[in-house]
């Protein structure tokens, strides 16, 4: 029996953008929250709890999409074909909070609320095409003779829109938790109160989601609602809610780590419903990992690059979060 090399590389992919969404979505969060924490002081405590690991957490953005190009180029040139707007748009929110980044903590004071303005701006930019491009592909991408047939604005929908904004929240959600992780005091709490607030709005959006996936798409209605997936599938729903009522808990609690750990485990959840319901497609409704691999040999190739890279990004991300672990307080900075 042979390597099913299409299958492993969908595995890595999966894995990679799972990692991005993970790393990269409380990092995204803290710029969404700006607006909620006008102090200079408040913002440069947030800023710092992660300005030593943010510029690795995206790495996992171009594992996935050079792992996308290796592995899968006809999903990459129909997928590139079909979204370039939203991406592009993407791109640039995450180049105006890179720079914003890097020249907030070097701004006089006059020009302090243009870089704290251009770095909330880039992160929400970033998040919400991020969301429109996660919406549009499921929706679907029409291709015939492997070209992408649809249109430039087919993602100016209102579902990848309002998916959009669901990312909006949940990377939101992922931020404060993260910052209750990595702060104390009256910053800390009124994180807590904010992280409440978002918690309810997450479990609203993944609501609207579940339901109106399936009313949009009658194959993942099948796929879900019949016999005997319905029994394989059921325990999703149920883990949410019981997570979400463990989050809410550690909220209203003392806990540091809890929260961000329990808002990790609803993202995945969410994360894994969405693969449920797109698997085998890589190019949904009708491209499989199998129709849109490349080559034998060049899935081979790249194989062996990546089980050799991968290892070594997960070595010094963990190593890079075990040397700036703690809390980070006020008056404390990294740059």
């Amino acid at each position: 029996m042979g390597i099913d090399l299409p299958l492993i590389w969908a595995v890595i992919i999966l894995f990679g953008v799972m990692m991005y969404v993970v790393m990269d979505g409380f990092d995204l969060g803290i710029g969404l929250l700006f607006p909620f924490f006008p102090e200079k002081a408040d913002r440069d405590v947030m800023m710092n709890t992660v300005a030593p690991v943010w510029d690795g957490n995206e790495t996992w953005l171009v594992l996935g999409g050079a792992g996308l190009l290796a592995a899968f180029p006809l999903a990459y040139s129909v997928v590139l074909s079909a979204l370039y707007l939203p991406l592009v748009l993407m791109l640039i929110g995450l180049v105006f909070r890179g720079v914003a980044f890097e020249f907030r903590f070097k701004a006089r004071p006059g020009r302090l609320r243009l870089w704290d303005k251009a770095f909330a701006g880039g992160s929400l930019a970033a998040t919400f095409f991020q969301g429109v491009t996660l919406g549009a592909f499921l929706n679907g991408l029409p291709v015939m003779n492997d070209l992408y047939v649809g249109t430039s604005t087919a993602w100016l929908a209102s579902f990848p829109l309002f998916t959009g904004l669901g990312l909006a929240v949940a990377y939101a959600l992922l931020g404060a938790t993260w910052l209750v992780m990595k702060t104390e005091g009256p910053l800390q709490r009124r994180l807590r109160a904010l992280a409440r607030r978002l918690t309810w709005a997450l479990l609203a959006v993944i609501a609207v989601i579940s339901i109106w996936t399936p009313m949009q798409h009658p194959a993942i209605a099948e796929r879900w609602f019949s016999l005997p997936n319905l029994f394989w599938f059921a325990p999703v729903p149920l883990l949410v809610v019981a997570t979400t009522w463990r989050l809410l808990a550690a909220l209203r609690g003392n806990g540091h780590a809890a929260p961000f750990l329990l808002t990790l485990a609803l993202v995945f959840l969410g994360y894994s419903g969405l693969g449920i319901s797109l698997w085998p497609y890589v190019i949904p409704p009708s491209i499989t990992i199998w129709q849109a691999a490349g080559p034998p040999q060049s899935l081979g190739f790249t194989l062996v690059g990546a089980l050799l890279i991968v290892p070594l990004i997960l070595v010094y991300t963990g190593w890079s979060y075990w040397v700036f672990r703690g809390k980070v307080r006020h008056g404390e900075g990294y740059h």
